[in-house]
């Protein structure tokens, strides 16, 4: 079962609150996602492995500590998880990025895939897919289906908010994807909205209706 790490810490936390008031214009929301996006990617870079070089500081020579090669594809689901990858990218500088375009049929509430671009040899990276939002986890699932379709194996779901049926969802369809979110909201409303959740993201971020 894949794991979820809920990343609370106060910076974090404090951020998400700002975002969440309905009052919060589209400019803020959007720079507090950027910093939210940089906070998490502390985290969801933790464990990347290390190797020993050797270093000439302006005093000695020391042997310190560098990434050891590992290299990342930064996967927006479209349009909102767009406003999480330039954050991951200030942090990750060498990061490849892929979109992957997903909408919601406002019927069925099931996501429909429209576009699909990945890097070259994205099967040899660690895929971290962003969308601020994890409702139902159906775009999520679609989405980590069309990557695995593509080889990647080391994949990682990075969210804002999150419900607990589309973590549930995400777990049993995708066992191998660790999850990272800054919250666990209570639940879906009959439209499938997280609550008490943000609203919706991508419209906040771009300002539309």
């Amino acid at each position: 079962m894949s794991q979820v790490h809920l990343i609370d810490h106060p910076m974090v936390q404090h951020k998400l609150t700002i975002m969440r008031d309905k009052s919060t214009p589209s400019n803020i929301f959007r720079q507090l996602l950027y910093e939210i996006s940089l906070l998490m990617g502390y985290e969801i870079t933790r464990d990347f492995p290390m190797e020993d070089v050797v270093v000439e500081t302006p005093l000695e020579t020391a042997t310190l500590k560098k990434i050891a090669g590992k290299k990342v594809a930064i996967v927006p689901i479209l349009r909102a998880g767009l406003g999480m990858v330039d954050g991951l990218r200030d942090l990750i500088p060498v990061a490849r990025v892929g979109f992957i375009g997903l909408y919601r049929d406002e019927e069925t509430h099931k996501p429909v895939p429209y576009y699909c671009k990945l890097p070259k040899g994205v099967d040899k990276r660690l895929v971290i897919l962003t969308d601020p939002m994890l409702a139902t986890g159906g775009s999520a699932c679609d989405a980590i289906d069309l990557v695995k379709q593509k080889g990647c194996q080391d994949i990682r779901l990075m969210c804002l908010v999150a419900a607990p049926e589309g973590i549930k969802m995400v777990q049993e369809k995708h066992p191998d994807v660790d999850i990272y979110v800054a919250s666990i909201d209570r639940q879906l409303n009959e439209n499938c909205y997280i609550l008490p959740g943000l609203g919706d993201a991508g419209d906040r971020i771009f300002g539309t209706e």
